[in-house]
């Protein structure tokens, strides 16, 4: 485990430029800092947007598709749990300990040779917009855990009834192949964007 998060670590470093000059193409009405101290990372902070017109400032945590790279995926996983020395932790879109404001979902990574990274997509969601939007649909935290609970041994896709599987999303339970066995939930891009709480930035 430790070495995949030190491989991913290092993808994550070499993509960095390539959202800089995204950023600095695209946000014209905002500076941005890039953040290093692991204490603000690890309270869901990686750039910090500052807005020149008002000077508010916005928290941004980067999620990158490293593992699909060279593929363009159609959705994004939102963590709602995972495992940590066989105790189920809080995933990091309901965290209350999160600061994040603003995901900026990096999905369709290209490299024409290893960690050489070409273009990618930047969908940037707003965290608050998204929370509400779950909870008008009956998707809130609490109505989230209760239906987890019911499926305890689930492995795999889960449809809901409040999304359409097809074009919104649904429940990814990742029991057997991955460690942390972290619950997901999968919702389209273009369904984010369409309920506007998400645009595309490039």
């Amino acid at each position: 485990m430790k070495s995949k998060f030190k491989a991913d670590l290092k993808k994550e470093q070499k993509l960095t430029p390539l959202l800089d000059s995204y950023y600095q193409k695209h946000l014209k009405h905002y500076s941005f800092e890039r953040i290093s101290q692991l204490k603000k990372q690890l309270q869901g902070i990686d750039v910090i947007l500052k807005d020149k017109r008002s000077s508010k400032q916005f928290y941004v945590d980067e999620k990158a598709q490293l593992d699909y790279i060279n593929e363009s995926l159609p959705t994004f996983a939102f963590e709602l749990f995972y495992q940590k020395n066989g105790v189920q932790k809080q995933g990091w879109l309901f965290d209350a300990a999160k600061k994040t404001h603003f995901y900026a979902l990096i999905t369709s990574i290209y490299s024409d040779e290893e960690d050489h990274f070409t273009s990618c997509n930047i969908t940037i969601v707003n965290r608050e917009k998204l929370i509400q939007h779950l909870d008008e649909v009956e998707l809130s935290q609490k109505q989230l855990e209760k239906i987890i609970s019911k499926n305890p041994i689930v492995h795999g896709k889960l449809n809901l009834e409040q999304l359409n599987p097809k074009s919104k999303g649904y429940l990814f339970f990742s029991t057997k192949n991955k460690a942390e066995k972290p619950v997901n939930l999968i919702l389209k891009l273009e369904y984010l964007i369409k309920i506007g709480v998400a645009k595309r930035l490039v």
